[in-house]
């Protein structure tokens, strides 16, 4: 199994946080009606960061890798701000929400694009085409 995890690479972890961006996003859009409920964004670069390069690399001294690694129990999730204050305390903008879940899933999409292509690869290399 791990074979495979090296063969999809990255884009299997990001498929899936991904995946949890956009399932946080439509939880933004429908409460837009709640009152006091704040909308969060989940940071895609801070998750991804915790999936460090292998471990092949090797080096002469500990420094020469640096990780971005300020806060290494950060789970990406984070409140948004709000443009325009609402009156009772939602802070979900709809618009803003729906135009976020367009651009998260045309990302999606193209993760999944990459391990399709991935998988394909291996297909045909398993194959002896």
């Amino acid at each position: 199994m791990d074979v495979l995890s090296n063969a999809l690479g990255i884009h299997e972890k990001a498929l899936r946080v991904r995946n949890q961006r956009m399932e946080l996003l439509a939880r933004n859009i429908a409460n837009d009606d709640t009152p006091h409920f704040k909308a969060r964004e989940l940071d895609f670069k801070s998750v991804m960061a915790e999936f460090k390069p292998s471990d092949n690399m090797s080096s002469t001294h500990m420094t020469h890798f640096p990780y971005a690694d300020e806060n290494p129990d950060d789970d990406g999730m984070r409140y948004r701000v709000p443009f325009s204050a609402s009156v009772d305390g939602n802070t979900v903008e709809l618009s803003v929400e729906q135009a976020k879940y367009g651009k998260a899933a045309a990302d999606y999409q193209a993760t999944l694009s990459f391990l399709e292509n991935r998988v394909s690869s291996i297909r045909k290399a398993l194959r002896g085409e």
